[in-house]
């Protein structure tokens, strides 16, 4: 294969992986609006469908993925799912998207921060004003998500942040994946449980949530973990700050959503203090 044919491939699969992670945001967000589905079964149907796919891909390789990944990445997984989807019933996709973003990348920081890592002053004026980015983005206005909602996806961001963090490192990140999925599977199977005297679904949401589950949710970190091989860390976290610009146009686009000033400078200051650590970063 030669290098042109490998780079073409490469950004391929990152253009996918990133149009799938945005794609959940918008997923989620359409089927609690627009379908009868509660976001406890959505979670559940979403794990369940991410879980089966996952499973028969490492199959396929001969690879059992009970014997791979754990309880804990599995709990992260949960919380971030769990937390994803009932924070996306009471907010747009494009704030939720952002809020999901910089609490993810926040996390991260934080972790490299605790453990010894020291950021320049460049580094320190971005992490300043994406914090800030988020701050405005909850600060009180007619743009502003509900404070609890906000909570949920801010938490929701961290869990998926240190579900990354665990990730690091590991031999076939694949099939790690595929076994926390089965078991973050069962936690959401629990939940559904604990609320099926309020759960309500319909065709619609249902096909909704195994579209998130086994394409934007199971393939697209397939495809991302392909694409990750031939890209830096730099380049893999500078291309994630696309991720809440898409959410925001699709949002846009299929769900008429407002763009406010009061987002789109928070998404400024987020999405660019973000970006400032990152290129401080190399």
């Amino acid at each position: 294969m030669t290098a042109h044919s490998m780079s073409a491939r490469t950004v391929t699969f990152t253009a996918l992986a990133l149009f799938a992670f945005a794609g959940n945001s918008l997923l989620c967000r359409i089927a609690l609006k627009l379908t009868a589905i509660d976001a406890a079964s959505f979670t559940a149907v979403r794990l369940l469908s991410g879980a089966f796919v996952l499973a028969a891909i490492v199959k396929i390789r001969d690879v059992r993925p009970v014997r791979a990944g754990s309880w804990i990445s599995a709990a992260a997984l949960f919380i971030y799912a769990a937390g994803f989807s009932f924070a996306y019933a009471g907010m747009s996709a494009a704030t939720g998207a952002l809020l999901l973003f910089g609490s993810v990348q926040l996390t991260m920081f934080g972790y490299g921060l605790w453990h010894g890592e020291r950021f320049n002053r460049q580094q320190t004026t971005g992490l300043v004003c994406a914090s800030g980015g988020l701050l405005t983005l909850l600060l009180p206005g007619l743009a502003a998500p509900p404070p609890g909602r906000a909570a949920l996806m801010i938490v929701a961001g961290a869990a998926w942040g240190l579900y990354s963090l665990r990730a690091k490192g590991v031999a076939d990140p694949v099939a790690a994946t595929a076994g926390n999925f089965l078991r973050a599977a069962v936690l959401a199977l629990l939940l559904w449980i604990a609320c099926l005297p309020s759960a309500h679904y319909d065709a619609s949401g249902i096909a909704y949530a195994v579209v998130s589950g086994a394409l934007a949710s199971g393939l697209g970190y397939v495809v991302w973990y392909a694409a990750l091989q031939h890209l830096t860390a730099t380049m893999a976290a500078t291309a994630q700050l696309s991720v809440p610009v898409l959410a925001t146009l699709g949002g846009i686009v299929l769900l008429a959503e407002p763009v406010t000033w009061h987002l789109m400078a928070a998404s400024i200051a987020v999405i660019g203090g973000m970006a400032i650590v990152i290129v401080a970063r190399r």
